[in-house]
């Protein structure tokens, strides 16, 4: 005699879990732009739902995010979590970037010439006067110990300039870099 075969049915508790993860995932796409959500895979039903729930606030949102977490049985979850992570993420180019131009302010305000030519002569846009002022006046505030209002506008203005200037192409020969 065999034993009764039983129908083997899902914990009830794993469902709850899996369906609030997917309930937050829909959130998260929900709250994207759409500049970051275009880069999202998913199905065209899928960004209209999304699309929807953007426009829909309290019990029609709870209502919208459920209908969002059944739709998203049928999407490539993984692809999706992995994208929403990549993004959330700055890459490593842009925190080299941030880096470098605090570094070109700290050495800026402590003084350093021959990097304020450096910088003079690879970004020709720069206002001289504009950058001495705000150099000078940093030192003054940390001098006297007062908020770092010039340091800030002189990152801002660096920034700027960094970002407004082109890059050197591929075929030309790189600038010598002001850190090296």
């Amino acid at each position: 005699m065999s034993e009764p075969e039983y129908a083997l049915r899902p914990n009830k508790t794993q469902i709850k879990r899996e369906i609030k993860v997917l309930n937050q995932l829909g959130k998260e796409l929900i709250d994207l732009p759409d500049s970051s959500l275009k880069k999202v895979p998913l199905s065209d039903t899928m960004r209209q739902a999304i699309k929807d729930g953007q426009r829909f606030r309290r019990g029609a949102l709870q209502r919208q995010l459920r209908r969002i977490a059944s739709l998203m049985q049928h999407e490539d979850i993984d692809a999706i979590q992995l994208e929403l992570t990549r993004q959330k993420q700055p890459s490593k180019q842009q925190t080299a970037e941030l880096h470098q131009l605090e570094q070109w302010r700290d050495r800026l305000i402590g003084g350093d010439e021959k990097l304020l030519t450096e910088l003079i002569d690879q970004f020709p846009v720069i206002d001289r006067q504009h950058i001495r002022q705000l150099v000078r006046n940093a030192g003054i505030e940390q001098k006297r110990e007062k908020p770092p209002k010039s340091a800030r506008l002189l990152f801002k203005y660096l920034s700027e300039i960094k970002r407004t200037t082109p890059h050197v192409n591929e075929n030309d020969e790189p600038q010598s870099n002001p850190l090296d």
